[in-house]
């Protein structure tokens, strides 16, 4: 009996045995959660350190009590080991007061099952671990996209053989330090500087014969793509734009058989389209604009069969347009862009057989004509036929589509009043007709465009002083300047506008108390008007308010204290009005890094033409600069920081505390009254590339400080009473315009060739100084001479005597 118990239950522990490894398990491997426990522990103790405002992705289900495989963001396999971690966006991008770095990922290389792995979107910052991924030879999907890792790639990751999904992409820096970490200067470039990834793609690409997919696009890498490419056979999507990559496109581009989607765009690839691609039968969507790329444009493209988005041309491109072709296209083109390719004549007539096509550009070419009757009946969604010659009218048929979303004809020559029934097209997002003839009055029915975002119609002969009412309407960004509009100053728009440019009018009155309801307002551009009133009444108290242009305008009045309320103000110009009393040091409280308002309200809701917003380029903002009207580039606002208070009444001294504005472009306060000295602390605006202090009453020397500013291109003191010698070294030596220093009372230097008093050696005065000592020395020597005798007599007499 016991011998039969005794079988029975080793019969049982053999059985349990043997099929341990079929039952599943009922927890995660512990040293798989320990590795995620390990994660969660640095990540909290990172943000502990954190002001409490700051919100991150607590993993609240990750504790020591539970089933790793039943937390947030993790997935098992049937086994229970963890195959995939959806960790994007644990961190929060755009808020770091000071950064995580790359190596808080280590504990996660412990688990060696995984087979997919997102890390994006955490604005992480240092290199990609290299023997970490080593570690991870199972994965099938890596996600690192939207960080901002630097160096080149691991080889260790062309070592992972089963790869097929790799996103590298967009890993440029993702956000700017807070307030208190910008001020320690050297910690800001530390972690600002080179936050991007670079170097070549290595030869080693051709390892991952499995990869379906690879994203780099929105880096600085460079070289030319691989000849390995050819390797991998299976790959589908090809991204590496936006970056540096140069020579030619390969030949073997066109040997991978799966290739769907290809971007290569916004590079600087050279040489032709290489024939080759002719052999992708499975491409759909091809992108090589923006690069360096020369040739006839070949005519095959339009014979891939599968060929839906097309975009080739744009800036820097050397491709010709062969107008002698006949096109018979065998494709089916969504979108087609063809910008800069010299086409030149009327709108190619063989576009019309595409009845599928969402979005033509076809602007910076040479066209003429009028607006083609064949493209107004299409159901078209956006039509880019910018900076060509084109004249005639809009057809007002074009106003009844319902698709229509994105409209833009600037810098032809259309002329003729906007049809009325404009409004009807009301998924418009994107109206831009600026630089043409259009003349007459808003049609009314623009308030109907519920849908319109963007809306510039500058540099036309529009007048009138009545505005549709756009309070319902989702405007961002308004650019009328540089049309004929009179009366007051519109205000009825809505709260959600960032962007308002009325400039170069006949607006006129008092500007409106109502602006501070435009609690969003970015800038505000009223220059060249006959703007009226006391400046410190009407004052815009909107915190966001980054760019303020009231120039050449008639306003009176004083600039309020509460202008140091104005904590986003980087540009500033209230030249050429009546403007009086002082400069008040709270205007130094201002001026502090920002993000660029006018790329913060593309739309995202236009899928159609998402890719391209990015490149369009807004109305730039005209200020004075080195003495000329110059445009700032609407995208790279953010790199200027600008006050021109000049050509007003203002009296006083300077204040010193401009001293601090340390970040300042432009300076200009010439033309007022200003007296006293200019301020030491000058010496402090290390960025300032003009100073303008002419034509006032300062007095006093030009300081020494000066000599430190390395980036000062002009600095005009003319017309003030200053005195003593222009300061030397640095670009102070290079200082030699004299119409930037003449008429002040005294002032000398090198710049301006005039020696000053104590670098003048007196000759005449040293030959006076000679003949002086000369009289000093003989007339001694004659009472030495004297004296000598006398004494010579008398002890001779004495001696004598004696005797």
């Amino acid at each position: 009996m016991a011998t039969t118990l005794t079988r029975s239950l080793l019969m049982l522990s053999i059985f349990i045995i043997l099929n341990s490894n079929l039952i599943p398990s009922f927890s995660c491997p512990l040293h798989q959660k320990q590795a995620l426990l390990h994660f969660k522990s640095n990540l909290t103790t990172i943000f502990n350190s954190r002001p409490s405002s700051l919100q991150f992705v607590e993993l609240n289900s990750w504790n020591s009590k539970s089933d790793c495989c039943t937390w947030d963001r993790v997935n098992c396999s049937t086994t229970k080991a963890i195959t995939e971690l959806h960790l994007h966006s644990v961190v929060p991008a755009f808020a770091l007061p000071f950064p995580v770095f790359s190596d808080i990922l280590i504990p996660l290389f412990r688990i060696r099952s995984l087979k997919l792995l997102d890390i994006s979107r955490n604005s992480l910052l240092g290199q990609i671990p290299r023997d970490g991924f080593g570690n991870l030879t199972e994965l099938v999907h890596l996600d690192m996209m939207m960080n901002s890792f630097n160096g080149s790639i691991p080889r260790q990751l062309f070592e992972l053989e089963s790869l097929r999904v790799l996103d590298l992409s967009n890993n440029l820096f993702q956000g700017f330090l807070s307030s208190e970490v910008g001020k320690l200067r050297n910690l800001e470039r530390l972690y600002l500087n080179e936050n991007f990834l670079s170097g070549n793609i290595p030869e080693e690409i051709g390892n991952l014969t499995k990869l379906r997919e690879l994203y780099l696009g929105k880096n600085q890498f460079s070289g030319g793509i691989p000849s390995s490419i050819v390797n991998v056979k299976a790959l589908e999507s090809l991204d590496l734009s936006d970056n540096s990559f140069s020579m030619q496109i390969p030949v073997g581009i066109g040997k991978l058989p799966n290739m769907a989607r290809l971007d290569l765009s916004k590079n600087q690839f050279t040489g032709p389209i290489p024939s080759s691609m002719q052999n992708l039968s499975k491409l759909e969507t091809l992108r090589v604009q923006h690069n360096k790329l020369a040739g006839v444009i070949p005519t095959w493209l339009f014979n891939i069969r599968t060929l839906r988005h097309l975009f080739i041309g744009g800036t820097g491109n050397n491709l010709i347009w062969n107008k002698k072709a006949k096109i018979v296209p065998k494709c089916t083109l969504n979108q087609l862009s063809m910008a800069s390719c010299g086409i030149s004549g009327e709108i190619p007539e063989w576009i019309s057989s595409q009845k599928d096509l969402h979005f033509l550009d076809l602007s910076v070419n040479q066209l003429e004509g009028s607006f083609p009757d064949w493209l107004v009946k299409t159901n078209i969604s956006g039509i880019v036929l910018s900076d060509n010659n084109l004249t005639g009218s809009i057809p007002p048929r074009l106003f009844e589509s319902m698709k229509l979303e994105f409209l833009a004809l600037s810098r032809n020559n259309f002329s003729g009043e906007l049809p009325e029934n404009i409004g009807h097209a009301r998924a418009i997002t994107s109206l831009m007709l600026s630089g043409n003839k259009f003349s007459g009055q808003l049609p009314m029915s623009m308030s109907n465009m519920y849908r319109l975002h963007v809306l510039d119609l500058s540099r036309n002969r529009l007048s009138g002083d009545s505005f549709p009412n756009f309070r319902e309407t989702p405007l961002l960004y308004v650019d009328l300047s540089y049309n004929s509009f009179f009366g007051k100053i519109p205000s009825t728009f809505s709260t959600e506008i960032l962007v308002l440019s009325l400039g170069g009018n006949k607006f006129s009155g008092d500007l409106p108390s109502n602006l501070t309801n435009l609690v969003n307002l970015t800038c505000l551009d009223l220059y060249n008007n006959d703007i009226t009133g006391n400046f410190q009444d009407f004052f815009p108290q909107i915190p966001t308010l980054q760019v303020l242009n009231l120039r050449n305008n008639s306003l009176e009045g004083f600039i309020p204290v509460t202008i140091s309320n104005l904590t986003s103000l980087r540009i500033l110009d209230l030249s050429g009005n009546n403007l009086i009393g002082n400069i008040p040091p709270e205007i130094a409280n201002r001026l502090r890094t920002i993000d660029n308002p006018y790329t913060k309200f593309a739309p995202t809701d236009v899928s159609f033409s998402k890719n391209f917003l990015d490149d369009i380029e807004y109305q730039d903002l005209i200020v004075i600069w080195k003495n000329s009207l110059q445009g700032l580039s609407s995208h790279n606002l953010n790199m200027y920081w600008f006050l021109d208070l000049s050509n007003n009444k203002f009296s006083g001294e300077i204040p010193a505390s401009l001293g601090n504005l340390n970040s300042l472009k432009v300076l200009n306060i010439s033309h007022n009254k200003i007296y006293g000295h200019i301020p030491v602390s000058f010496g402090n605006l290390r960025d300032i590339e003009c100073l303008d202090l002419s034509h006032n009453e300062i007095s006093g020397s030009i300081p020494q400080s000066l000599a430190k500013l390395n980036q000062l291109a002009i600095l005009d003191v003319s017309n003030n009473k200053l005195t003593g010698k222009i300061p030397m070294g640095w670009q102070m030596n290079t200082m030699n315009e004299l119409n930037f220093f003449t008429n002040n009372s005294g002032l000398c230097g090198m710049q301006i060739m005039i020696k000053c008093p104590k670098d003048i050696i007196p000759s005449q005065g040293k030959e006076e100084d000679n003949e002086k000592q000369s009289w000093v020395l003989w007339e001694g020597t004659w009472i030495s001479f004297v004296v000598g005798f006398f004494s010579s007599f008398l002890i001779m007499l004495y001696l004598l005597n004696f005797l």
